[in-house]
């Protein structure tokens, strides 16, 4: 499905930026469990509190002026055809835990995941809620 063609206003398609951007991180943490046992392996994550502080601001901006603006940071470009690019950074706490204890390490990314695939499903979960009201309206 192509998200981007859901875009109805400012909020469906902050919520489709944030199922991108869950996206992109799953397949970072899946990439840090399946390499760790490789020789020099550093994982790897993508910056959620800055994502997270463009999401806020978009969001007080679209509460004050009805309307989106995303900006772009150091490590996350939004594109013009609704894509974004998101730099990944070292994980540092878990290169740390993939040196020390290789138990925590595992639990640690484990825990990233879901935490990750739930903020996906909600995301995903009201974009289908305000398509089907939209549906309903039309």
């Amino acid at each position: 499905m192509n998200l981007t063609s859901l875009i109805t206003d400012n909020i469906a398609e902050i919520l489709i930026r944030i199922v991108k951007f869950t996206h992109k991180r799953q397949k970072i943490l899946i990439q840090n469990i399946i390499n760790a046992h490789k020789p020099n392996f550093v994982p790897q994550e993508l910056h959620v509190d800055e994502f997270s502080i463009v999401v806020n601001d978009a969001i007080e901006e679209h509460i004050r002026n009805q309307r989106l603006v995303l900006y772009d940071t150091e490590n996350i470009k939004f594109c013009v055809d609704g894509d974004m690019e998101v730099i990944p950074i070292v994980d540092e706490y878990g290169e740390k835990l993939l040196k020390e204890n290789r138990d925590e390490y595992f639990e640690w990314q484990t825990d990233k995941l879901w935490e990750n695939s739930l903020s996906q499903k909600v995301a995903a979960e009201l974009l289908k809620q305000k398509e089907e009201a939209i549906k309903i309206n039309c």
